[in-house]
């Protein structure tokens, strides 16, 4: 199992499908021609870099949810939620285009999904709980005894 990211998301997003006639778009023609609005299908936040067993396991918890992810780029650590947004209209156009909120407004597409996919640069990538488990059993040597420790310590 390997904890490098290779530069595939698999099974995760629609695949971006693009019509041109060998001609370069501009930012405002980007949008009207990526027709799955690939930015639209998930919601990134920036956490707290891990460090200790402690917040790797809850990590282990929150990635045993449904579509919740992890990844690591540029040094950064970002909790990743595959979640198609509700506004998204057949096509890929906005439903709330004039009332959207500003985050969507200031989303720039100078360089987006469209030109190169999002993880292609990603350091590390945990899909699963079983992907992130591995990596830290590897990292930490007393990975399976935590919970022994924490009980240990644990005031009576």
């Amino acid at each position: 199992m390997s904890w490098k990211f290779d530069g595939k998301v698999r099974g995760q997003f629609p695949p971006i499908t693009v019509e041109l006639d060998g001609a370069a778009l501009s930012s405002e023609e980007k949008c009207s021609h990526c027709a799955n609005a690939l930015c639209c299908h998930y919601v990134t936040q920036e956490i707290e870099t891990p460090r200790s067993m402690y917040d790797f396991d809850f990590m282990l918890w929150q990635i045993s949810h449904d579509n919740i992810q992890f990844f690591k780029d540029e040094g950064r650590w970002y909790m990743l939620v595959v979640s198609t947004c509700r506004h998204l209209q057949p096509g890929g156009r906005c439903g709330i285009y004039e009332k959207r909120p500003q985050i969507c407004r200031d989303h720039a597409n100078d360089w987006c999904e469209f030109d190169e996919p999002l993880s292609k640069h990603w350091q590390l990538w945990f899909p699963d709980y079983e992907s992130l488990d591995a990596w830290c059993r590897n990292r930490f040597r007393n990975w399976d005894k935590r919970h022994q420790k924490w009980a240990a310590n644990a005031p009576r």
